[in-house]
Parts: structure tokens; C-alpha cells; sequence
């Protein structure tokens, strides 16, 4: 196991900024929900791999939450930094605002978190330097982290006992109340 020297959160801190132009808009009117995932993707490899030191790739983006709609002309700043280390893997957190030039507001559009795993020249996972919490701030989001890696665990495992005990006849009368037609053909 390599010895790596540990990282400040500040370290790897990335922002990028941009300008949210026509092409970027949906069928509303609104910045396609598409063109976000992409930059949140982006400034989370960034921030990945400035603490790694090496190539990242994203395993999950657990949460994208749509807080407001962003409009064309606005600039778009995705503020990234990491909230946890395990041994391959980081956590980034993502924070999007948007800015309106022509009237100076500011509002926070969206959260998301992104998992990301290092990787070595061989493609291979590659163990991460430590995280350095220098702040109360830096220690809610690492707990915070953990305790989401905690629930998605125990979500997934409770998934996969539903899938493998579901029973039909019991699945078919809890749709009785639901906004669902039935028609099966076996």
C-alpha cells in the first residue's frame, strides 16, 4: 500500500463558470436539466483528479436535485470540492449558481453529488491521499457523506430482498389505489 500524504479540501476546490447560451435551452425555454449533468460531470472529474493526482471516472451522480430553473444569458458557476475519501473513491459535492448579469441576482440551482473512483496507468483503482478537515464545515460534509453511502447501501439491499421475495398476486393488489392500468398478458 503506498503511503500518500493527506490533502486539504481547499486543495482541489474547483469552480467553472459559464455562459448559459440558446443552445443550451430545452423545449420550455429553460436550460436542458441534460447540459447540467454534463458540466456537474465535468467539474467533478476536475476536483477529483486535482486531489488524486491521477485520472478519475464517475460511479454515480447519487443526487441531482432541480432546486430553479436556469434561463439563457444567465452565468452558470459550479462550485466543487471533496467531501469524502475512502480508499479509491471520493465524494464531490456540487453546488450550481446562477447569475443574472442584467440584474445582479443570484440563486442556488442545484446540489448533486458525485462519486468518483481514481485510476491508475493501467486502468486500474488506485488508492486516494487522505482528506485534511480542517473545518466544522469539512467534517459535516464527510459525515454527511458517509451517512449517504450508509443509506444507499442499505437502500440497494433492500431493493434486492424486495426483488428477489416479491410476490405478484401481493405486488398486483397494492396497485389497486394506484394511477395505473393493468394489463397483463400472462
Amino acid at each position: 500500500m503506498q503511503n500518500l500524504s493527506g490533502r486539504k479540501v481547499e486543495y482541489s476546490k474547483t469552480t467553472i463558470t459559464e455562459l448559459m447560451i440558446p443552445s443550451y435551452a430545452n423545449f420550455g425555454g429553460k436550460i436542458h436539466g441534460g447540459i447540467l449533468l454534463s458540466l456537474i460531470d465535468k467539474v467533478a472529474y476536475a476536483c477529483a483528479s486535482k486531489h488524486a493526482g491521477t485520472y478519475c471516472v464517475t460511479v454515480s451522480i447519487d443526487v441531482v436535485d432541480f432546486l430553479q430553473p436556469i434561463e439563457v444569458g444567465e452565468l452558470v458557476s459550479l462550485h466543487a470540492s471533496i467531501n469524502f475519501v475512502g480508499n479509491t473513491s471520493l465524494i464531490v459535492g456540487i453546488k450550481v449558481i446562477a447569475e443574472n448579469v442584467k440584474n445582479g441576482s443570484v440563486k442556488h440551482t442545484n446540489t448533486s453529488y458525485v462519486t468518483m473512483v481514481a485510476k491508475d496507468d493501467d486502468n486500474k483503482p488506485t488508492q486516494v491521499p487522505p482528506l485534511i478537515l480542517e473545518s466544522k464545515t469539512d467534517v459535516r460534509r464527510f459525515v454527511e457523506a458517509m451517512k449517504r453511502k450508509e443509506l444507499k447501501q442499505s437502500f440497494k439491499e433492500k431493493m434486492d430482498e424486495t426483488k428477489s421475495t416479491l410476490d405478484l398476486d401481493e405486488a398486483v393488489e397494492t396497485l389497486e389505489d394506484q394511477r395505473c392500468e393493468l394489463k397483463l398478458s400472462d
